[in-house]
């Protein structure tokens, strides 16, 4: 399932995509990473119904709790690299930075629907943090991806 997955993404998309969807495929739990990200894509660009909206943020919520908590858990079991650690080259890091963004936002999302004042800088510190912490790592560290 999995090679025709790759093979798929591989001819079928522009040569920038190819190397997300690799990635994407290279993790043997990526069933559960696609849905999560497209949800709280869906969730962060849409504006729908209040009922609708607020089960999306809530299944992406348990979605994202659950693979965090599985990513602990590996890196735990594992200990190759420390639960705080922002070292990009791992797989473990990635899925933690990933899956805590994915998070922080549905958190949002949530204060948001339940307050009738706007959420100030919550988002920005997210997407900051999001671009950020790749581009310091990968450009100013020259840090390289370990599969």
């Amino acid at each position: 399932m999995i090679l025709v997955f790759k093979i798929f993404f591989i001819y079928d998309l522009p040569p920038r995509l190819c190397k997300f969807s690799f990635f994407l495929c290279v993790s043997a739990d990526w069933y559960f990473w696609f849905p999560l990200y497209t949800l709280a894509c869906v969730v962060n660009l849409i504006n729908c119904k209040r009922r609708i909206k607020q089960m999306m943020v809530r299944t992406a919520l348990g979605l994202g709790l659950f693979l965090l908590v599985k990513v602990v858990a590996e890196d735990v079991i594992t200990e190759k690299v420390g639960v705080l650690s922002l070292d990009l080259t791992h797989r473990v890091v990635r899925e933690k930075v990933g899956s805590g963004l994915v998070i922080a936002s549905m958190v949002l999302q949530l204060q948001q629907a339940s307050s009738t004042k706007p959420i100030d800088f919550g988002m920005v510190a997210i997407v900051i943090f999001g671009y950020g912490l790749p581009f310091w790592f990968f450009t100013v560290m020259k840090g390289e991806i370990k599969i």
